[in-house]
């Protein structure tokens, strides 16, 4: 991390350090992190039920995500995410409660629809929360008001009443936002994607690895300008003929 916060952008300006995290030992990793350049956090947290967070998790940790969201809470990293995919007759019935939960900890909730990106390729549209689903059962409890000026960021934002906190919701499926997008991912294993739903990869490793040290910058850059050139208009989710991607989202990363 040190590494990276030590970047800079063309105008000089430092790069934004942002890490997504399960939060299990985030209190006790922050200070480093943060002391490293770490500037914005966003923290997975499907429930707030000890039962059902050990059947989605297979670990019986949820205290210690507690723990590290209020670490995070007072550690003053803002905009502070809490980050939960909303799952049919898993967690629906919490949505008002993460709400309740992350504006206790100045956050901002975002919930994520279900996307096809599991391990197992399971994926079943029908049992996905919609984002008009959420936003029904939201404004059950909330005013819900529009916040323009969302460029190329995933998540549409609403205010929560007349209040300053907000709620996003990342509909990738029913509501794509692939025009705006403006998004790379480079996996830990050092493929390129120009989409999270590509099927097409692109190999950054001979590169770095077997290039003349003259040449690498040149040749990642020429890369990396292939990569965007080949960006799709789409992921063509709802087309019928769409292929969900080979690799899962737990072995995509990045």
């Amino acid at each position: 991390m040190e590494r990276l916060a030590a970047l800079r952008g063309p105008d000089g300006a430092p790069v934004q350090i942002a890490m997504t995290t399960n939060g299990i030992t985030l209190d006790r990793q922050l200070p480093a992190l943060m002391a490293a350049g770490l500037q914005r956090l966003n923290i997975s947290l499907d429930t707030l039920r000890p039962d059902r967070f050990r059947d989605l998790t297979r670990r019986d940790r949820l205290e210690d995500v507690l723990v590290g969201i209020a670490a995070a809470r007072e550690s003053g990293l803002r905009p502070l995410k809490i980050n939960a995919v909303a799952m049919r007759g898993v967690n629906d019935d919490e949505l008002v409660d993460l709400v309740e939960f992350a504006v206790a900890h100045d956050a901002q909730m975002r919930f994520i629809e279900q996307m096809p990106l599991d391990a197992g390729h399971t994926w079943d549209r029908a049992q996905m929360v919609t984002r008009e689903e959420i936003l029904d059962a939201l404004a059950q409890r909330w005013a819900l008001e529009p916040v323009p000026g969302r460029g190329g960021a995933p998540a549409e934002r609403w205010r929560l009443g007349d209040s300053e906190h907000t709620v996003g919701v990342i509909a990738s499926v029913t509501a794509p936002f692939c025009g705006d997008c403006d998004r790379m991912r480079l996996t830990a294993d050092g493929q390129l994607r120009n989409c999270l739903f590509s099927n097409a990869e692109f190999d950054l490793l001979p590169l770095l690895r077997g290039s003349d040290a003259s040449r690498v910058d040149g040749d990642v850059d020429a890369m990396l300008r292939s990569a965007i050139h080949a960006k799709l208009p789409g992921h063509a989710i709802n087309d019928p003929g769409f292929l969900q991607p080979a690799r899962g989202m737990n072995a995509i990363g990045g």
